[in-house]
């Protein structure tokens, strides 16, 4: 079976990837890919969309060969090198990117130099056009901005699906189970993008049931602390969780964090955003 091979970073597998990884029944499909996105390495900084583990999880569900590149042993190759080792390594009968795809050293490579080199490798290429809803184009730089601003039903409508963290249930303060709202507690994941501060209706996945949930991320003003937690009131469950990761998607930004002068006030804001 020949090679298809999808160039991207896919980073949150949105509808705009989707269109790079369509291709043709008959081929193996091969997603070529780095964990890390070369532009946050060059920024020094990580927000993904997707952990690396979850995104190979996904591309694997879509049928594709993941292969993962170290960005190391490739960031020095020119555009030609950088072809010619893709053609060496994978044998391509079809070469598919987005509209905007760059590659090589300093990210010089276009989809024009990628026209020419498969042209002359008898190599087929797809381009995907751009995906747009509403009128802007689909991207993740995009989807992160909106994730930032709290507009969590925008990012789950260009993302496709909705977007979720898992993380494992640490021990807290108990201070929820003593306001009469006992909250599960997680580590929001440091590779994640992060989400406008403040509360979301969210679905936590609990041994297969999803129940609704309101999650508080941020730095807890009111009770400050040192890196960001996800604190989440779980709607019509009683159980320990301790240990256990868990699953928590982001449904609808419902407010900003804000610190309260006192127990009372709290316990008030608390029971207007679970709905009493």
């Amino acid at each position: 079976m020949q090679n298809a091979v999808a160039l991207g970073t896919f980073d949150g597998l949105h509808k705009g990837h989707l269109s790079v990884l369509d291709i043709p029944d008959g081929y193996n499909k091969i997603a070529l890919i780095f964990n890390i996105p070369p532009k946050c390495i060059k920024k020094g900084s990580v927000e993904l969309l997707l952990t690396p583990e979850k995104k190979i999880k996904m591309l694997e569900k879509l049928s594709c060969d993941v292969k993962t590149l170290d960005f190391s042993e490739v960031e020095h190759l020119t555009p030609a090198e950088f072809l010619e080792y893709i053609k060496k390594e994978f044998n391509p009968a079809i070469i598919s990117c987005g509209f905007n795809y760059h590659f090589g050293f300093e990210g010089k490579g276009d989809a024009e130099l990628l026209a020419e080199f498969c042209g002359e490798n008898n190599i087929a290429l797809k381009i995907a056009n751009p995906v747009t809803e509403d009128g802007e184009i689909v991207s993740s730089s995009v989807i992160r901005k909106a994730l930032r601003e709290g507009e969590i039903k925008k990012v789950n409508r260009l993302l496709g699906y909705d977007f979720s963290f898992t993380s494992p249930i640490i021990k807290g303060d108990g201070r929820g189970k003593t306001l009469g709202f006992p909250t599960i507690n997680q580590a929001y994941p440091e590779v994640l993008c992060k989400p406008k501060f403040g509360v979301y209706k969210t679905e936590v996945l609990i041994e297969s049931k999803v129940y609704k949930g309101v999650t508080d991320i941020g730095n807890r003003p009111t009770y400050p602390i040192d890196f960001l937690i996800a604190e989440t009131f779980i709607i019509g469950f009683n159980g320990d969780l301790y240990g256990k990761e868990l699953k928590v998607t982001l449904k609808e930004f419902i407010r900003s964090e804000k610190k309260f002068s006192s127990k009372e006030e709290l316990m008030i804001q608390i029971k207007k955003d679970i709905g009493e």
